[in-house]
């Protein structure tokens, strides 16, 4: 047992040097192998490598992949007009160079962070400054996070990173202006309809004034055309008569005669007050005639 002891703990040491001299690197990592201090290589493939055990080598990992920077509070800047405005952003980042990001930021990635919200603080200044709010908040807003993402990116470069993409998530006016902004889209509303309540009462009168020419038109016409029919009815009905009177005079008296009494006598109650020898009681005492009624 005492010759097995030694023999055991050899076994044991060796083992611990080729487990320490075996690393992995991931799909999501990046491994930086370090020789007594220094850089000694990049690995940025997975799989499995092997190195010197420490303290002659050892492997610092970094995470390779895309990750997102989002602003806790939005950024309060002023824009041209000189009115703040609260901008909540986000960024889209990796690190594109480990051994350049190492030696800048170490093994973490806080400094990075940090370094990036200041560069995307400055850049988002520079582009606003320059512009009024409704450039800000509507027609060059993508243009702002192009201008953006070009300067930090340029920026974050020599530092072993690469910039993805930068978005404005959020624009919001800032509380002290809210509410005059409020205010002057409100009477820009106000006049707005005011403006198609005046056009639409024009347009209203105007239809209506038509329709009441037209109406007039139409009226005139159809008068003109019940006249037009009235005369030429009332002409026909004359020569009706004339003829009727020329074939024989005296018929056409007695006729007159009754229309006469039809339209004296037309109700029971209706009383002339004349001599029975009047000429309207004339074929009333004719031969084969009615007898002449007593005169009231």
């Amino acid at each position: 047992m005492q010759r097995l002891f030694p023999a055991l703990v050899a076994l044991a040491v060796i083992v611990g040097l080729l487990l320490s001299s075996v690393f992995i690197v991931r799909e999501r990592d990046a491994a930086l192998v370090f020789a007594l201090g220094e850089v000694r290589g990049t690995i940025t493939t997975p799989g499995l490598y092997f190195k010197l055990p420490p303290p002659f080598e050892n492997v610092v990992f970094l995470d390779k992949r895309l990750q997102t920077i989002e602003t806790k509070d939005p950024e309060r800047i002023q824009t041209a007009e000189k009115k703040n405005l609260l901008i909540d952003s986000y960024v889209k980042w990796r690190i594109a160079d480990p051994r350049l990001f190492y030696v800048t930021f170490g093994s973490t990635d806080r400094g990075a962070v940090e370094r990036l919200q200041a560069q995307i603080r400055d850049a988002l200044n520079a582009s606003v400054n320059v512009r009024t709010v409704k450039e800000v908040v509507s027609t060059e807003r993508d243009a702002i996070m192009r201008e953006v993402l070009t300067a930090v990116e340029a920026r974050a470069r020599p530092l072993g990173v690469e910039v993805i993409d930068v978005r404005l998530r959020r624009i919001d006016f800032a509380p002290e202006i809210s509410e005059s902004v409020y205010r002057r889209m409100e009477a820009e509303r106000t006049q707005e309809a005011n403006r198609l309540r005046a056009t639409g009462a024009a347009e209203s009168e105007r239809i209506r004034a038509e329709a009441e020419r037209q109406r007039e038109e139409l009226l005139a016409e159809a008068y003109a055309e019940a006249q037009a029919i009235r005369g030429k009815g009332d002409g026909e009905a004359a020569a009706i008569y004339s003829e009727g009177y020329g074939k024989n005079p005296e018929f056409y008296r007695f006729y007159r005669s009754l229309e006469a009494y039809r339209s004296a006598f037309s109700q029971q109650t209706d009383t002339l007050v004349i001599s029975p020898d009047s000429d309207f009681f004339k074929y009333w005492g004719k031969q084969g005639s009615p007898a002449a009624p007593a005169a009231n």
